[in-house]
């Protein structure tokens, strides 16, 4: 088969489905792999406001999918609108990027938000996660002041939730 024969043949398998429902699969198959995978909230002992304690503050963002994920300008945040927004990440298949409160040098497993303060709510707080255009793709959620606190699972007394944790994802689906 020739170049031009196989670019022909490619353009023909892909109209043969609909633009809209081909834009709707692959939108709703990107965000279904990636989802917020555990939350450190509060820590044990002293709050001394130190950075070494506010990066032990950090939420965890998995891609269950094969294939990297682009999370440039995709925004995690708290019910009081703090907003850390992804720059220039790319997430790899079956990989989990942690995202800190304080200050660091971000790698390929470790983000920070560079802040000076405390993020997440000790007692009742919901950390959103929306893509590049501002869509939600998953939320978890904790405490009393929550609308569903009774739904929102377990969390030890390290403030660590695990899949016992209520997800509100948008709709989309792992």
């Amino acid at each position: 088969m020739t170049a031009a024969a196989a670019v022909t043949a490619a353009l023909v398998g892909t109209a043969a489905l609909p633009a809209t429902a081909a834009e709707h699969q692959s939108s709703r198959m990107h965000h279904a792999m990636v989802h917020i995978s555990g939350v450190q909230h509060a820590w044990l002992g002293r709050d001394d406001r130190s950075n070494r304690l506010l990066n032990r503050e950090w939420v965890d963002i998995t891609n269950d999918s094969r294939r990297a994920m682009n999370l440039d300008d995709w925004t995690l945040s708290d019910r009081d609108g703090y907003t850390y927004t992804f720059h220039h990440v790319w997430l790899e298949g079956r990989a989990t990027v942690r995202v800190h409160t304080g200050i660091g040098r971000d790698t390929r497993t470790d983000l920070y938000q560079d802040r000076r303060t405390r993020v997440w709510d000790v007692n009742a707080d919901t950390a959103v996660l929306r893509d590049d255009r501002g869509r939600l793709v998953d939320a978890v959620s904790w405490g009393r002041r929550s609308h569903r606190a009774e739904d929102m699972g377990r969390r030890d007394e390290a403030g660590w939730h695990d899949g016992g944790y209520r997800h509100h994802d948008g709709g989309y689906r792992r």
